[in-house]
């Protein structure tokens, strides 16, 4: 465990040279990169971690945004002398990925499933918001809020609703280092559309669809996931 912008971390390093930094996804931790993390030490200086609030990492002692969780890795960086990183992310690391790339100096960045661009409101959505809202000033009880918010601790519920009322999507033309989007094509967590806005936005982004996959689709896939990182990456990769 160290001690990263006040929160303890637990996290992993393997391997030697250039570095990359692994970022999981809401409600995973450093165990959903492994394969990432051993397919790569053989040519990078991995390093792996559980993000705060997540895994055996503490939480946060107020509730950080996307803005602090980037400060937080580059804080990690920086102690490892890492001047640009490549940064591997999914799901909510990938929304860390992006205002981190917007910031400070990044190699290469592998984003799959990337959250970050806010969906409009559905007239359902919207309703079933008035309606836990009307409960709420009736004094009624009730569950309320997505699965994630309600396993969350009350610290991290707070961090969830700031993350996900924040939309990434002016900091994606400000990204300057090559990126590769992978999507599984039925994604119904961060649709495609989504990584077609990005595509687009990215200036120079390229696309891999994963077809009939889902919002997992780098862990599914792990291999084939591998081999399409390595390609970006320009480093060897044998599946033997």
């Amino acid at each position: 465990m160290e001690t990263f912008c006040g929160v303890r971390c637990h996290l992993q390093r393997l391997g030697q040279g250039d570095g990359v930094i692994l970022l999981h996804g809401w409600g995973q931790d450093m165990r959903m990169m492994r394969l990432i993390q051993n397919e790569l030490k053989d040519h990078y200086r991995v390093v792996n971690l559980d993000l705060p609030g997540f895994g055996e990492s503490g939480e946060p002692s107020a509730p950080w945004g996307i803005e602090e969780y980037a400060r937080f890795i580059h804080e990690i960086a920086e102690h490892d002398h890492m001047e640009a990183p490549i940064l591997i992310a999914h799901s909510f690391g990938a929304r860390i990925a992006i205002r981190y790339a917007s910031r400070y100096p990044t190699k290469k960045m592998v984003l799959s499933g990337a959250a970050g661009i806010r969906a409009p409101l559905s007239w359902q959505r919207r309703a079933s918001q008035h309606w836990h809202h009307l409960k709420r000033r009736m004094g009624m009880r009730g569950s309320a809020g997505s699965p994630d918010y309600q396993k969350a601790s009350p610290i991290m519920k707070q961090v969830l609703v700031r993350v996900v009322n924040e939309d990434l999507s002016p900091d994606l033309s400000a990204l300057r280092c090559p990126v590769l989007l992978i999507w599984g094509s039925e994604d119904r967590e961060t649709p495609l559309w989504m990584g077609r806005k990005m595509e687009k936005e990215i200036p120079g982004a390229r696309m891999i669809v994963y077809r009939d996959e889902d919002h997992f689709a780098y862990y599914h896939q792990g291999f084939r996931f591998m081999r399409d990182v390595c390609a970006f990456l320009g480093c060897g990769y044998d599946l033997d």
